[in-house]
């Protein structure tokens, strides 16, 4: 790893050096144990630990297929759904890789004893399989998280509707917590170069998932003007969904659980803020029963804000906790688009509100190839800008996973692979003198 390493950091190194490496082996990876999968049994989410369960194992260096590509991991991130792997829910990973594993003889790779997990990277290309021509070895380079076959027509309008879609890391092995990842080659996008390794490696995931709940003709189609509730509006998702609202000329309302997490949305420009723990919302009387009061209540402080206007778009993704006050505030005729549902799957909402008021709610699901790259763009244009606002080493993954799963986290929290330290790969200072308060907005908090 070192020779790799001393390669990358060079800037007299060609892709031709590049190609010459030789590969390691093994790498060292952030793994969940299939032997393991029952060790939460009987306790509840919140308790399970994710620092018990994460392992950095040394790895085998995986077989490189038609199409793929290995790719040197400077860095990654936490996303909620490492949170999900490392505390086997809804179900173990495990199962999606014994489904994939049965697919064809190259996906057998997949299912493995041991979960490499992790669906973010910036990196530097290794090698390239056959039949890959728009990437070589030496291009810097960050990884979406799609994972598609494109064998049924079913994917070639928006390939989220391929039937073989998966995500990267979660639903397929190999991910990007490790120091070497394996990855479909037209997962890969050209890396901001007015950011660090780290930097880079944050936005992937959340910000191609705002972007299709949003922006894109398959979520919201959010326009100008258009009010936009966004619950958990300073972290990892919603801090991107934020900047777009702003960014596309929208009104973002933007719900937080602190004080601190209400100034970071308005130093990102957002105007109209609630705090729903200082608001006292308490949207279930008990484990069964909704208060619909709290959804009016909710409703009228939304109009204050909003000189008197209900939201047109609500972004969702706690889900159980907060879909019958989302369905209920949104105008007649709007639009409640989810992505996930962090609070609990089996969401609960008088349907009254729904049906008679013509409202759509619309499931959302990561990015096409073409959304994430529209995306990637817009980091490197400096229009959207990373929400880091921490970073751990690869072998404190177990305490990242642990903030996040805690929701102790502002933004993305990132994790150094092969990057010895912060601050690493800049390639265009010039960009990055003129947003670098933006960039480092979520690390000053």
């Amino acid at each position: 790893m070192k020779d790799i390493l001393d390669a990358i950091q060079s800037p007299d190194s060609t892709s031709a050096d590049f190609a010459s490496l030789k590969l390691p082996e093994s790498y060292r990876a952030v793994t969940v144990h299939k032997d393991e999968q029952e060790m939460f049994a009987g306790q509840a989410s919140r308790d399970k630990d994710p620092r018990t369960s994460l392992h950095l194992d040394e790895v085998p260096l995986p077989e490189l297929g038609p199409g793929e590509a290995l790719v040197a991991v400077m860095a990654s991130s936490v996303n909620y759904n490492s949170v999900w792997s490392s505390i086997f829910e809804p179900v173990s990973t495990f199962a999606f890789l014994e489904r994939y594993g049965r697919l064809s003889e190259l996906t057998k790779r997949h299912d493995l004893p041991y979960h490499i997990i992790g669906s973010d990277l910036s990196g530097v290309v290794l090698r390239t399989g056959p039949g890959v021509n728009a990437w070589k070895p030496g291009d810097e380079v960050v990884a979406h998280c799609l994972s598609v076959e494109l064998e049924s027509s079913d994917g070639h309008n928006d390939t989220m509707l391929d039937p073989e879609q998966r995500i990267w890391g979660f639903e397929t092995n190999f991910g990007g917590l490790a120091e070497i990842a394996l990855v479909k080659s037209n997962q890969l996008m050209p890396k901001p170069g007015h950011l660090s390794w780290e930097e880079a490696a944050a936005p992937g995931l959340v910000n191609s998932t705002a972007y299709r709940q949003l922006v894109s003709r398959n979520g919201a189609g959010m326009k100008q003007g258009d009010n936009v509730l966004i619950w958990g509006a300073s972290g990892g998702l919603g801090s991107y969904a934020t900047q777009f609202a702003l960014a596309g000329g929208a009104n973002p309302i933007c719900v937080v659980s602190s004080p601190e997490k209400a100034d970071i949305c308005r130093a990102m420009g957002a105007e109209a803020v609630i705090d729903r723990n200082a608001e006292g919302y308490k949207f279930w009387k008990d484990e069964h029963t909704q208060d619909p009061r709290e959804w009016k209540r909710l409703g009228s402080r939304i109009r204050e804000l909003t000189g008197g206007e209900d939201v047109d778009i609500v972004f969702e993704h706690p889900g159980r906790e907060t879909f019958g006050a989302s369905v209920y505030v949104t105008r007649k005729g709007g639009t409640i688009v989810t992505c996930a549902s962090t609070s609990g799957y089996q969401h609960e909402y008088d349907n009254r509100y729904l049906w008679m008021s013509l409202k759509k709610i619309v499931g959302s699901h990561f990015a096409n190839y073409r959304e994430a790259w529209e995306a990637n763009r817009l980091v490197a244009k400096g229009k959207i800008h990373p929400t880091l606002s921490k970073v751990y080493s690869l072998e404190e993954t177990g305490q990242a996973a642990y903030d996040v799963h805690r929701n102790l986290h502002q933004g993305k929290v990132g994790v150094l692979a092969l990057a010895p330290e912060e601050g690493m790969g800049v390639r265009d200072q010039e960009t990055r003198a003129k947003h670098l308060d933006a960039i480092n907005r979520f690390r000053n908090v």
